[in-house]
Order: structure tokens, then C-alpha cells, then sequence
């Protein structure tokens, strides 16, 4: 199997784009598409500051698609379903902070920034198995994700 790429690889311009991707990380693939969702298209600094939040459990990420039997929390604006992914949130900011100290590298304006893309791919399945009495095995297998930021400089 080869590099995984990035989806848009066409589409992005290396002069004002920077990049990142963490590749098979042991969170939810579910939280993962949530936390990219409420973050993308948003300023850096907002994003960052967000994700800390929900860190601290101050804000709620939103749950568009997964929301069956998910509970109303408090601070959500024009919706009712949300948790706190905190496992998923972590690990998408790390890449967002990568992602933009990459930028910073290349020499980007730090504050003109935008998440520009947040997409979830899925990866690899661990198979495992749990004994079980008279010989039986159940499989008990750990789902990875993909993720990929894309910050662009917005210039105006």
C-alpha cells in the first residue's frame, strides 16, 4: 500500500496553502467527521481557541449526522444534539498546531489564516479478538482515521 495523499491535491496551491495529516489515529471515526465539520472554515486562532473549549468542556461540538439517542447540551446554537469529544478534539488540534507552524515555516501570515479543509478518510481496521467460554472468539476490532487539515492564507 502506498502514501495515503490528500484529497484536493490538484486544487491546493503551495504558495498560500499549508498542510497536515494524521494518519491511522486510534479515535472515533464518528467524533473525528464532527470536530472537522464544526471547525472548518474557521479562523485559526477561533478554531484553536474552540477546541480548547471543548477540552475544558465549555463548548459542545455540534452533531449533525450521528445524533440518534445523543443528549441536548447546554450553549448550542440552532441545534439540540452535542457532546464532548475529547480523545478526537486533542488529536485535531495537534494537527491544526502542525499544521500551522508549517504555515509559519513557509512564511504565512499566521493571522490571515483559514481552515480551509478538515476532512476525515477512514484507515485501517487493528482486528482483535476477546476469548470467550467453549473455545468461541469474539472479534473486538479498533477502527483508525485518517485526518487532513488544509490552512489557507486568506489575502485582502
Amino acid at each position: 500500500m502506498g502514501r495515503v495523499k490528500f484529497c484536493v491535491e490538484n486544487e491546493i496551491d503551495p504558495e498560500t496553502t499549508a498542510k497536515a495529516m494524521g494518519s491511522e489515529l486510534h479515535i472515533s471515526p464518528k467524533h473525528a467527521r464532527e470536530v472537522c465539520r464544526a471547525v472548518r472554515g474557521k479562523k485559526v486562532e477561533d478554531a484553536e481557541a474552540y477546541l480548547e473549549n471543548v477540552l475544558d468542556m465549555k463548548d459542545a461540538v455540534p452533531f449533525k449526522r450521528y445524533k440518534k439517542k445523543v443528549a441536548h447540551r447546554r450553549g448550542l446554537k440552532k441545534w439540540y444534539a452535542g457532546r464532548y469529544p475529547v480523545k478526537a478534539t486533542d488529536e485535531i488540534l495537534k494537527l491544526i498546531r502542525g499544521a500551522k507552524s508549517n504555515a509559519e515555516y513557509k512564511g504565512l501570515d499566521p493571522e490571515a489564516l483559514r481552515v480551509w479543509r478538515a476532512a476525515t478518510k477512514k484507515g485501517r481496521t487493528i482486528r482483535g479478538i476477546i476469548p470467550r467460554a467453549f473455545g468461541r472468539a469474539t472479534p473486538k476490532d479498533t477502527e483508525t482515521v485518517t485526518v487532513e487539515i488544509v490552512l489557507k492564507e486568506e489575502r485582502g
